[in-house]
C-alpha cells in the first residue's frame, strides 16, 4: 500500500522499491549471502511537500534517497516521477531528468572540489546541462549564491575558506541552480554546530517557499525533522513501520519504535506539551544480513507476542490517519 495522506497526483510516487546487496561467500562453492538494506519501500511525495525519513544508522534511509537519485539501481520496485518511471530510464534518460532530482550532501567539504572557487562549481552544473548561455552561467551562478546569503568576496573563495555552514549553503547553491523540482536532502545538518543547524533549516525552508521545492528529507534528528517535515515516515531495518503527519506522529505516535526514539528526546513533546510515554526497547537492531522472523522489532518489543513473532505485519491504514506496520498498534498503552 502507498502511504500518502495526499489525494493530488503525486509528483513521486515509490512502490515496492527494495535494494539487495550480495555479500562475500562464506565458503568457495556456497551461497552468496544478500543484504537487504531496502524491502517493499512505498510512498508518495506530493508537489511542494516535506517526507522526512527518520531512523537509527544502518536502517536503510540513506539507501533510499540513493535509489531515488538513480545513484543506485534498485533490485525491485518502480520509482516515477511526474508519471514518468525512471527505475528503467537510461543513461541518456536520467542525464535529461538529473536537473529536476537534487541532492545535498552530508559531507559539504567532501562534496566540493578543493580546486575551485565556489562561484566556478555552481556554474559549472549550468554547463554540463547547457543552460543559458555561456556568458550569462557565471553571473547566474553568483546571483545563486547571493540567495542563499554567500554574497560579496565569498563566492570567489575556495571551499577551505568557509566555515562548515557556509560549504553546505554552496552545496545547497549548486543544487538550487539548476532549478531542480525534487531534492533529497541527506543529513543536511548532521555535521554542523547547532546553532548554524537553524541557519540552515531556516534557509532551506526559505528557498522551499520560494522555489516551490519538494524535499525528502533525511535525518536521524528529530527536533530538527519536527521543524521542517509535512509527514515523517519511520524505517526500521528496510522497511518503513509507520508514516503520519508530523503533529500525529509526535503527539501520539502508533508504533513502538516511533515511541521510542520520539520518547528519547527530551524536546519531543505534543502539542499540549505532554510527554509521549517512552517505550524501552532492549538490546541492539538485529543485522540485516539474519533478519528475525515475523515483526523485524518483535526481539527488541516489550509488546512483542506469539504473533509478532510469527507474521510479519504490513503498513496498514489507520482509522484516525496515518500508516503502521504493527498487530497491536490500535491497543498499545
Amino acid at each position: 500500500m502507498s502511504a500518502t495522506l495526499h489525494q493530488t497526483a503525486p509528483i513521486l510516487k515509490v512502490q515496492g522499491l527494495a535494494k539487495r546487496f550480495p555479500m562475500p561467500r562464506e565458503r568457495l562453492f556456497g551461497p552468496r549471502p544478500m543484504l537487504t538494506a531496502v524491502a517493499d519501500v512505498s510512498f508518495d511525495l506530493a508537489a511542494g511537500e516535506t517526507l522526512a525519513v527518520v531512523g537509527e544508522s544502518g536502517c536503510g534511509k540513506s539507501t533510499v534517497g540513493n535509489l531515488v537519485l538513480n545513484l543506485l539501481k534498485p533490485s525491485a520496485g518502480v520509482i516515477a516521477f511526474e508519471g514518468e518511471d525512471l527505475s528503467r530510464a537510461n543513461a541518456a534518460r536520467w542525464r535529461a531528468r538529473r536537473q529536476d532530482l537534487q541532492l545535498v550532501f552530508q559531507d559539504s567539504r567532501g562534496a566540493l572540489d578543493p580546486r575551485l572557487t565556489i562561484d566556478r562549481q555552481v556554474a559549472e552544473g549550468l554547463e554540463i546541462h547547457r543552460m543559458g548561455a555561456p556568458s550569462e552561467r557565471l553571473e547566474r551562478a553568483r546571483h545563486m549564491l547571493g540567495a542563499v546569503g554567500l554574497g560579496g568576496n565569498l563566492m570567489g573563495r575556495y571551499p577551505h575558506e568557509l566555515s562548515g555552514g557556509q560549504q553546505q549553503r554552496a552545496v545547497i547553491a549548486r543544487a538550487l541552480v539548476l532549478e531542480p523540482k525534487l531534492m533529497v536532502c541527506d543529513e543536511p545538518v548532521a555535521a554542523l554546530d547547532v546553532s548554524v543547524q537553524a541557519q540552515v533549516v531556516n534557509l532551506l525552508q526559505d528557498l522551499q517557499s520560494a522555489y516551490g521545492l519538494t524535499y525528502l528529507f533525511i535525518s536521524h534528528d528529530l527536533s530538527v525533522v519536527r521543524h521542517v517535515a509535512d509527514r515523517v515516515a519511520v524505517m526500521y531495518l528496510g522497511r518503513f513501520v509507520e508514516v503520519a503527519s508530523r503533529d500525529a506522529l509526535f503527539s501520539k505516535p502508533a508504533h513502538p519504535y516511533s515511541r521510542a526514539l520520539i520518547g528519547a528526546v527530551p524536546a519531543a513533546r505534543s502539542r499540549h506539551g505532554r510527554r509521549v510515554q517512552p517505550v524501552a526497547l532492549h538490546g541492539e537492531p538485529p543485522s540485516p544480513l539474519f533478519p528475525p522472523q515475523g515483526c523485524a522489532l518483535n526481539p527488541r518489543c516489550p509488546f512483542a507476542t506469539d504473533l509478532c513473532r510469527q507474521e510479519r505485519p504490513d503498513l496498514r491504514p489507520l482509522p484516525g490517519g496515518g500508516f503502521v506496520a504493527c498487530h497491536h498498534a490500535e491497543n498499545l498503552t
